[in-house]
């Protein structure tokens, strides 16, 4: 290599880095990088979570409802909708049972505690369940052709348990909650979008055991609070 490459090369990663830094600021604080062309003094910084501690260990699930304004919800524990899209299917634009239209999708966050678990029920939506806080969360799926399975919800990757969970629209289930915080926080996204007045239906116990007579005990059983765990 010549003089002239090794200094075009150094003057080219010395660009490189100051348009890192200048990205950088700007996706900190857009307004004052435009507006001054340089990045804020630290007195201009905007005040950030701590990324070490996000959430303080002895936060309470009351605390956390009252923050995310979560109401009751007669299927899901406590609920809030978050997002509902602008964009509408029209009618015909999607096969039974949707052929009414729908929003393009939905979300809503959920919390499930020991006293108010999710409700054996389906949608007619595919649906997906994400993690965020707290303690897993254990699902039971009905599946089509009369199969049962039990899935956790959680952080704890290495040990099986997701933190997302696909849900086919037309799935019976139900979920509660398990481990020493006593409630779980996530999200479940939807699409597509939900209405609550034509495709939620909530499941017949005793009827459903008979489907899955292999589940029967964890169909009776699941309204009931699980046992901390860990």
């Amino acid at each position: 290599m010549t003089k002239d490459d090794d200094e075009t090369a150094i003057a080219r990663r010395n660009f490189l880095k100051q348009a890192g830094v200048a990205a950088g600021s700007a996706m900190l604080t857009p307004s004052l990088v435009h507006a001054q062309g340089s990045a804020p003094t630290p007195g201009q910084q905007p005040a950030l979570v701590n990324p070490e501690k996000p959430v303080p260990e002895n936060i309470t699930a009351d605390e956390i409802k009252n923050l995310l304004k979560l109401e009751p919800n007669a299927t899901c524990g406590f609920v809030r909708e978050t997002y509902t899209s602008a964009l509408q299917i029209a009618p015909g634009g999607l096969p039974a049972p949707f052929e009414k239209g729908r929003p393009a999708g939905s979300a809503l966050y959920f919390m499930v505690t020991p006293e108010a678990p999710v409700k054996l029920h389906r949608i007619r939506n595919d649906q997906l369940y994400h993690y965020y806080l707290g303690d897993p969360l254990e699902v039971l799926l009905l599946r089509e052709g009369g199969t049962s399975e039990l899935i956790v919800v959680g952080p704890h990757i290495p040990g099986g348990e997701l933190v997302q969970l696909f849900i086919p629209g037309g799935t019976f289930h139900t979920a509660r909650v398990t481990g020493k915080k006593r409630w779980f926080l996530g999200a479940r996204t939807e699409w597509p979008g939900v209405d609550p007045t034509q495709d939620v239906e909530m499941g017949n116990i005793e009827a459903l055991v008979v489907k899955y007579p292999e589940a029967a005990a964890d169909l009776r059983t699941f309204p009931l609070p699980a046992k901390p765990k860990g």
